[in-house]
């Protein structure tokens, strides 16, 4: 009998080879976490300082209202790898994923994607040159809601998915949320102006909840997945944004401290979205990066 050849699609691929940079950084760029029939497959890259013994971990989720944006990027606001840049000068490693846009696949999906993307580095821990054992995670507007998930959702097997890594993503020790929204649900309208500059509905979550049962939509949102044992948060949010209300971010610090969670809010005064028109991102990024270090270097 003829021998059949290995899967030619395997679910996910292993650690590309890295470049090293002139300061000894490594970067694994081009993983596919997940190749799922279909669908593009699905990427992360993976920044590491070097040093003595594997480094903690953050996860970078960015934003996009769930139906743009890309791992290598960050908002306009920010210098070209600022966040990464200034991970690595911290000593941590950062993994920067992609996940599926809600014109590719609907909630929970996007959950699913950023848990693979968890699974993937933890399984893959010793090639890449990471400690798997402390990890955080930080995500921007859509991308902290994204990040807030994640860590609340930790104890929720339902909530895996299948693709990918098998297994449990397992808990964060530290979510850092710029902006997230805390239930797609609730969110208000955009401005018509922006929605039409940005190239999307006015209420992105029509397409990210479509076809949603409650129960589903519920998982969806931070707000309602809060539980006593939840990692500590950095909130970050403008006081003017006008995308995602400064109150998604109250509401979340309420229902996290209400339930004993270690939880700060930080209001960035007179900021829009993506914290435009604020004099100093650059401590607001210092101040989030602290924030993960401390948290790590403790776990």
């Amino acid at each position: 009998m003829t021998e059949l050849p290995p899967n030619p699609f395997p679910p996910y691929r292993p650690p590309v080879e890295p470049t090293t940079r002139a300061d000894g950084a490594r970067i694994f760029t081009g993983i596919s976490y997940a190749v799922i029939s279909g669908y593009r497959p699905l990427q992360l890259d993976v920044w590491v300082p070097p040093a003595a013994v594997p480094p903690p971990l953050v996860v970078w989720i960015h934003g996009g209202a769930w139906l743009l944006g890309d791992r290598r990027y960050l908002p306009e606001t920010l210098r070209p790898n600022q966040l990464f840049d200034a991970l690595l000068a911290a000593g941590l490693a950062v993994a920067t994923v992609d996940y599926r846009h809600t014109r590719e696949a609907p909630f929970p999906a996007q959950l699913h994607d950023v848990k693979a993307a968890l699974r993937y580095v933890r399984a893959h821990a010793a090639e890449l040159g990471v400690d798997a054992a402390r990890v955080g995670v930080w995500g921007e507007s859509a991308g902290g809601h994204l990040a807030a998930l994640l860590a609340l959702t930790a104890q929720r097997p339902d909530l895996e998915g299948d693709v990918g890594a098998p297994g449990r993503a397992g808990d964060v020790a530290a979510v850092v949320d710029w902006y997230g929204v805390a239930d797609p649900d609730a969110m208000g309208r955009l401005p018509a102006d922006a929605a039409t500059a940005m190239g999307m509905p006015d209420h992105p979550p029509d397409l990210l909840l479509a076809g949603a049962a409650p129960a589903t939509r519920a998982d969806a949102a931070p707000l309602r997945q809060v539980h006593p044992g939840a990692p500590p948060f950095l909130l970050m949010h403008g006081t003017a944004d006008r995308l995602v209300p400064f109150a998604d971010s109250e509401a979340l610090l309420g229902a996290l401290r209400a339930a004993g969670v270690p939880a700060e809010l930080i209001p960035v005064e007179g900021a829009d979205h993506i914290f435009a028109g604020y004099p100093d991102i650059d401590a607001l990024v210092a101040r989030s990066v602290r924030f993960l270090a401390e948290a790590l270097a403790s776990t």
